[in-house]
């Protein structure tokens, strides 16, 4: 027993320091199109080989630990949500090394960038991915229910921001390769929300014991009303 409390605490440890990498690697992403950081963005790309040695660290440990230890109740469910919420960390790592990417074929920030909802999104997904972190780190139900709730916000600034995008299109085909630059990233910022939110989904589940993943649940002053399709056919 005592070997295997040893394995979890290895196993909870890299995943926090996964957490504190991708997180890292999201707000340098942000920070090298706000502060037009060429060097910031290269710095971003160059450091994805170490999202990538931890994703394979943890998911080896959560199956050697499920093979060999047979874990049962809250550690069984910690375990199996640590694979999918160290798959959703490194899928948001791969996303700023996209934000990177598309902002070094710019190499600097676009004039109408405060016309869009880059900003706003970017603010936004940076705070869910924190928040979902957070919630995972102190076993926090009420935070993750948060980052879930800011999903439906981020969703709406997608949208608005792709027909403002258009315009600015419109009104200046001058503008056309920045803002399909833009809108490519906004997109990113937007399945960014989605993982923290994957996350926070899990967190939900190793605290709760309740699964609420791809339900499309409504919350109701913290309960959960069960979507028609996920009652058993007659």
């Amino acid at each position: 027993m005592e070997q295997f409390e040893l394995q979890m605490d290895k196993l909870k440890n890299r995943i926090l320091k996964m957490c504190s990498l991708v997180d890292e690697q999201f707000d340098s992403a942000f920070r090298a199109i706000e502060e037009e950081n060429v060097e910031l963005a290269k710095q971003v790309i160059e450091n994805d080989n170490k999202v990538d040695k931890y994703d394979v660290k943890i998911d080896k440990a959560c199956q050697k630990l499920l093979a060999l230890r047979q874990p049962v109740a809250t550690d069984l469910r910690f375990i199996m949500s640590a694979m999918t919420i160290n798959s959703n960390l490194e899928r948001i790592g791969d996303i700023a090394v996209n934000i990177a990417e598309n902002f070094l074929l710019l190499k600097k920030k676009p004039a109408f960038l405060e016309k869009s909802n880059f900003i706003p999104m970017a603010k936004l997904v940076k705070e869910m991915i924190r928040n979902s972190i957070d919630s995972f780190i102190n076993n926090d139900p009420k935070l993750a229910k948060k980052v879930i709730e800011a999903d439906d916000i981020l969703d709406k600034y997608n949208v608005d921001n792709h027909q403002i995008l258009i315009d600015i299109m419109r009104e200046n085909k001058d503008n056309i390769e920045a803002a399909v630059a833009l809108l490519v990233i906004c997109r990113q910022l937007e399945r960014s929300g989605d993982h923290a939110t994957n996350i926070a989904e899990d967190v939900y589940f190793i605290v709760e014991a309740q699964m609420i993943k791809h339900k499309y649940v409504k919350y109701i002053f913290g309960e959960l009303e069960e979507d028609d399709d996920e009652k058993e056919p007659s």
